[in-house]
């Protein structure tokens, strides 16, 4: 499971979307630019895709997500070919430039906050098709897991850039909660389903390169 695949982003699949910094540079850089990135998120992701899970680290970060349906994303499609001479756009498109316009939206204040040049993120932005419930539910733990694989916290639960923490409160949250915590049967059945992966048994650190 290394390969990452740079496919169309289809309408009504699940994917786990991920990306780097050029070079492993870093592309967050202060508690306000994580903030930034997940604010801008409903301005360009909302309107092709629901969010199930997310984690953001100083040099990448991961994302799992549903594309909208084509009927839910034919608006925003029509809406975007206004003034154009010939519709050229498909809907897979459409998706994947709303995630892009959503990084270089960030790097663009990024750039003038920092004085630079360039793209923060590699291109294109990598993806995974998420095939199964089974597969659903190593992605989620994966991304949670995450910071503490890397170093960045001893204990993921820890670590203030991630959706786990929006799982298990009441409050506004950027993902689907009531539908992610329904697959897991529930708060407990998720809380147990991350801690079952601290041991690294399950091998979700084999896959996916990072």
């Amino acid at each position: 499971m290394s390969d990452h695949s740079f496919g169309p982003l289809e309408p009504d699949h699940v994917y786990h979307v991920f990306n780097r910094g050029n070079n492993r540079q870093n592309v967050f850089f202060r508690d306000w630019d994580y903030r930034l990135f997940l604010m801008r998120f409903p301005r360009f992701v909302d309107p092709v895709a629901e969010l199930y899970a997310y984690c953001l680290l100083p040099n990448h970060f991961h994302m799992l997500l549903r594309v909208r349906s084509a009927q839910e994303l034919m608006p925003g499609l029509l809406h975007k070919d206004v003034g154009r001479k010939k519709r050229v756009r498909s809907a897979e498109d459409y998706v994947s430039d709303q995630l892009s316009n959503w990084f270089n939206s960030y790097t663009r204040t990024t750039n003038k906050y920092l004085g630079r040049d360039g793209n923060l993120f590699k291109r294109p932005f990598q993806r995974k098709e998420v095939y199964s419930l089974a597969y659903f539910k190593q992605v989620v733990r994966y991304v949670h897991l995450n910071p503490q694989h890397h170093g960045l916290v001893h204990d993921f639960r820890l670590w203030p850039y991630s959706s786990y923490g929006e799982m298990l409160g009441d409050g506004d949250a950027l993902v689907q909660r009531s539908v992610v915590l329904g697959l897991f049967g529930g708060v407990e059945g998720f809380r147990a389903w991350h801690e079952r992966g601290l041991g690294g048994g399950d091998g979700e650190w084999n896959w996916e390169g990072e």
